[in-house]
């Protein structure tokens, strides 16, 4: 494959480049790239903002991460930061920084992405910033969203004897990410030995390509149910929940039994000498949404097959407990991701 140097582009060639097919989907998108800023129009709407970043050797390892997938999930989990706010994203600026042994065609695979998540999730790009870095590759991303009157949805609300909820299955990205490292240290012994990932597709696409669940939020919208506090999933479910608990001054009750784990997550965790139940509580990067509901909605949640309720609300002095399935009770700690 041929390979262009990013030099030979120049900075304003190479922006030119990425973005020549840079399409706009929003009605409030009144400039997109090509000038000093951005200019959006949100029509009275409140505007909610989200920045992250993933940085190589930190977030993610190209050596089993394929640069398409990384563009897709820089933008998706910008996308859920807007979603556990209950708000409809709508643009998002991406900036990057790379060394020189990237070349124009990674980028434009990396860009590729960028654009198919761009197309899934309805957000137009409307600028960002490339540099040059003297090692490996930094990505940063900022997500707009919008919300009407007021109706976002923060950690702080969670009420005493309200359901706790998750969307979709906990623990697959930590077990993907297990997996792909195992298959790397076996191929960096023995480079003619291929990677087993048969039948994994579940937990490896859990860490390579998560979706963010604009799909709850639109059924929860449909079905006129206010979470009372919400946050994704991204440090693990015993960390985050704990953000809840901590800012809403309440307690909680986790089922273990009612943890949504998926089979394959079960049967890899058992390959690894781990349970399910550990990995859904402090595995990271799922990006599921968790929140919290009044118990008049209950009748209403359990129509949609993609919410579990997993525990309920308690008042602070009860402290936050996991029950197993034997019934014992066990205090809930953060033994999540951290960052630091």
């Amino acid at each position: 494959m041929e390979r262009t140097e990013i030099e030979s582009l120049g900075e304003f060639g190479l922006i030119q480049h990425l973005t020549q097919n840079n399409e706009t989907r929003q009605a409030s998108t009144m400039l997109s790239v090509g000038d000093d800023a951005a200019v959006i129009d949100h029509f009275g709407k409140q505007t909610v903002i989200t920045t992250d970043m993933l940085i190589e050797g930190i977030h993610f390892d190209l050596m089993y991460t394929p640069l398409k997938h990384l563009g897709y999930k820089a933008v998706a989990v910008n996308v859920s930061d807007l979603c556990a706010m209950m708000a409809t994203p709508s643009h998002i600026t991406m900036s990057v920084a790379f060394s020189n042994r990237f070349s124009v065609e990674a980028l434009d695979e990396f860009y590729e992405g960028v654009y198919a998540a761009c197309d899934k999730y309805n957000v137009d790009l409307v600028g960002g910033d490339t540099c040059t870095s003297p090692k490996g590759f930094i990505i940063s991303v900022t997500a707009v969203g919008e919300v009407t009157n007021s109706h976002y949805v923060t950690r702080d609300k969670a009420q005493v004897n309200d359901l706790i909820c998750a969307t979709g299955d906990l623990g697959a990205a930590y077990i993907g990410l297990q997996l792909l490292e195992r298959e790397k240290r076996i191929f960096l012994e023995n480079p003619k030995i291929q990677p087993d990932l048969q039948q994994k597709e579940h937990v490896i696409g859990k860490i390579l390509k998560p979706e963010a669940r604009v799909d709850v939020v639109e059924w929860l919208q449909e079905n006129k149910i206010v979470p009372t506090s919400m946050m994704d999933i991204s440090d693990g479910l015993s960390s985050d929940i704990l953000h809840i608990c901590r800012q809403s001054n309440v307690g909680c009750v986790i089922y273990d039994e009612k943890l949504p784990i998926h089979n394959q997550t079960k049967e890899m965790a058992m390959e690894f000498g781990l349970s399910g139940t550990s990995c859904a509580l402090n595995g990271g990067e799922d990006y599921e949404l968790l929140f919290t509901i009044p118990q008049s909605d209950y009748e209403k949640i359990v129509l949609s097959e993609k919410i579990s309720v997993i525990g309920y609300i308690t008042k602070p002095e009860d402290g936050t407990n996991l029950i197993t399935q034997q019934g014992n009770k066990h205090k809930l700690v953060a033994q999540g991701w951290q960052a630091f």
